[in-house]
């Protein structure tokens, strides 16, 4: 069953806007009575049947609720440092969204190697990623931030820092993390994080890890990271 994204719900009707319309209507020609899945953000999966089929404005009725859709026991929030290719640092997001993550905050680190990010754009694809691996609750795209601000935050359940300096006492993130508990994790830029920032996040309570023998780029430790959560909590 087709699905797709749309926040204007009104009595029981949503409204689709120009891309969703155009896909609807134009490119899978689905017609008046055809059923399909909706998404909001709300981590309701509906599904409904569309009776509006206009490129334009398409409209779809609601027939069935799905309230918790998909919802995990837990929380995953990774902070990772953009990479210098943009298009790598967007595979990252469209996967992660893909595996099931909860937020994502590009990190400015003392090495990283791009300081913006299109927020917009990785809103995009994390919203395609949605519906693609058919999930309902919305993965929170932060907006850039330091790290010394972000450690500021209020981090929920365990905290982890990923580097590669085999030389600093590491533990194997699968022996730390415990299944079911909320995790934030700390991806640094391929310089590594600094000495000073490893020495700043332990102090505020991050734990250093690692994410297995092999030297990882910066994308990929985040994937593994995020992948690593999804196969614990099994």
């Amino acid at each position: 069953m087709h699905i797709f994204y749309s926040t204007e719900l009104s009595e029981g009707i949503f409204t689709f806007n120009d891309q969703e319309s155009i896909h609807l209507s134009r490119v899978l020609r689905l017609n008046v009575g055809s059923t399909i899945r909706v998404i909001n953000n709300s981590g309701t999966l509906y599904e409904c049947s569309i009776t509006l089929s206009d490129p334009k404005r398409s409209q779809a009725r609601v027939l069935k609720e799905l309230p918790g859709f998909g919802k995990r026991d837990y929380n995953l929030h990774i902070a990772i440092a953009p990479t210098k290719n943009n298009e790598r640092f967007e595979w990252f997001a469209e996967k992660c969204v893909e595996l099931g993550i909860d937020e994502i905050t590009p990190l400015l680190c003392e090495f990283s190697e791009r300081t913006r990010v299109n927020h917009e754009r990785l809103e995009r694809i994390a919203v395609a990623a949605m519906k693609q691996s058919v999930k309902a609750y919305p993965t929170l795209i932060n907006r850039t931030e330091d790290f010394d601000r972000f450690m500021k935050n209020n981090h929920r359940g365990h905290r982890f820092i990923a580097i590669c300096d085999d030389s600093v006492c590491r533990e194997s993130l699968k022996k730390l993390y415990r299944a079911g508990h909320d995790v934030t994790i700390l991806i640094g830029p391929e310089g590594d994080f600094s000495e000073k920032e490893v020495n700043m996040a332990v102090d505020e309570g991050f734990t250093t890890v690692h994410l297995g023998p092999s030297r990882l780029r910066t994308e990929t430790a985040g994937i593994a990271a995020c992948c690593a959560i999804y196969l614990l909590n099994q």
